[in-house]
C-alpha cells in the first residue's frame, strides 16, 4: 500500500476548499532562452491554496517537490533549474521527462524528513498529497512556514468542487503564475481542453462502459470513488464508476458490492510492489468474483497510479484508458 492509507485519505478530504488565486497583475512568461529562469513581472502575487494564503515577491527559486505528479508538473512547466531536491516516485516518470529528472538530486525514496528537506536549502516545498505535510512528521505546512519555506499542496487534497479536470487546469494555472512563467501553463491548458475536446468526439455516441477500478485489497477493494480526477477521468474515457457513490477519491468497497454492481471492464491501477499480473491473478482466482462480467470475459485496461492523481498526464491517460475501454472507436 503506497501513502494514500484510507486514514490519509479522510484527513485529505476534510481539509479546507482553496482554489481561490488573485494577483495584482497577470505579468509576462519568461523568454524562450532558459526554461528555469521566469522574469518577475507581475509580482507581487498572492495566493490561497488549501487554506494558505502566500504573497510571492518573485518566483521560488529552490524547490522540493514530494510525490511523481507535482514533480511532473514542475517538469512540464520547464522548471527544472528550479528543483533542488525531489522525492516519492509510484512508478516512472515519462520518458520525456527522464534527463531532466535525472539532473534533480532524489533526497528520499518515499517522504523526507523535515532535516533532509532543509538540508536543500530550499525556499519551497511542493507536496502531491496531504500525508507530504503530516504535522505528525515533522513536515507541516507550518514549521516550513517557519523556517522561511513556503509550501504548495496539490489541490486535489482539498478540492470540493464537482469538476476535477476544472480544478486541474487552475492548480497548473496557479503553479504557473507562482513561477513567473504563465504562458507555458495557459499553453499546456489549451493543448489539453483539445485533446479532451478531441476524446470526447470519438466517444459521442457510445454507451458507457460500467467501470470497477481495482486498486489494492483484499479482504476490502480499495477503489476509485466518485470525488477526484480519477472519477472523471474514467467518465471522459467513456466509462462508469460503478463506486462513484463513495464520497472520496478513494475508499474502501465490499466485494459483495463489486459482485452485485456487474462490472464489464476492470481498471487496475499499476504501481508498488504489487504487479499487474498478480492483481489479475488475485480476481480471476476469486471464485466470489466468477459471475462477474469483467472475469467472465477478462476484460482489464490498466493505468499507471500517476495517470489517475491531478497532473500533467491526465489528457493523455483520458486518450489512453478510451483506447482499452473502446477500442474500435478510439483506432483511427
Amino acid at each position: 500500500m503506497s501513502r494514500r492509507t484510507p486514514a490519509l485519505i479522510a484527513a485529505a478530504v476534510l481539509l479546507p476548499l482553496a482554489l481561490t488565486a488573485c494577483s495584482t497583475s497577470d505579468g509576462d512568461n519568461a523568454g524562450t532562452g532558459d526554461k528555469a529562469s521566469a522574469k518577475s513581472d507581475g509580482f507581487p502575487y498572492t495566493v490561497t491554496n488549501c487554506g494558505v494564503t502566500t504573497t510571492y515577491k518573485a518566483p521560488p527559486k529552490r524547490v522540493v517537490t514530494m510525490n511523481q505528479h507535482v514533480t511532473e508538473i514542475m517538469l512540464e512547466l520547464g522548471l527544472t533549474k528550479s528543483l533542488v531536491g525531489t522525492a516519492y516516485l509510484d512508478d516512472k516518470v515519462l520518458p520525456k521527462y527522464a534527463k531532466d529528472y535525472a539532473s534533480v538530486p532524489v533526497i528520499a525514496k518515499e517522504y523526507p524528513s523535515y532535516e533532509q528537506v532543509l538540508a536543500t536549502n530550499p525556499d519551497f516545498v511542493y507536496g502531491g498529497y496531504s500525508s507530504a505535510f503530516t504535522a505528525g512528521d515533522g513536515r507541516g505546512r507550518e514549521a516550513f512556514k517557519k523556517s522561511g519555506i513556503e509550501t504548495r499542496l496539490n489541490t486535489e487534497s482539498c478540492a470540493k468542487a464537482d469538476t476535477p479536470m476544472e480544478t486541474l487546469y487552475e492548480e497548473i494555472r496557479e503553479v504557473g503564475r507562482t513561477f513567473g512563467v504563465t504562458d507555458r501553463a495557459e499553453a499546456w491548458i489549451k493543448q489539453a481542453k483539445a485533446d479532451n475536446a478531441a476524446t470526447a468526439e470519438k466517444l459521442k455516441d457510445l454507451k458507457a462502459l460500467p467501470v470497477f477500478v481495482y486498486d489494492s485489497g483484499d479482504k476490502t477493494a480499495f477503489t476509485a470513488g466518485g470525488k477526484g480526477i480519477g472519477n472523471e477521468l474514467i467518465t471522459r474515457a467513456g466509462g462508469t464508476n460503478i463506486f462513484a457513490d463513495l464520497d472520496k477519491s478513494f475508499g474502501d468497497a465490499s466485494w459483495e458490492n463489486v459482485v452485485a454492481r456487474k462490472p464489464e471492464a476492470i481498471v487496475i491501477y499499476d504501481y508498488g510492489s504489487t504487479t499487474v499480473a498478480q492483481k489479475k491473478k488475485r480476481l480471476l482466482d476469486d471464485p466470489a468474483l466468477a459471475d462477474v462480467p469483467a472475469i467472465k470475459n477478462k476484460r482489464f485496461a490498466v493505468m499507471p497510479l500517476s495517470d489517475a492523481v491531478l497532473g500533467v498526464r491526465v489528457p493523455a491517460a483520458v486518450e489512453k484508458l478510451a483506447a482499452q475501454l473502446h477500442p474500435a472507436a478510439t483506432t483511427s
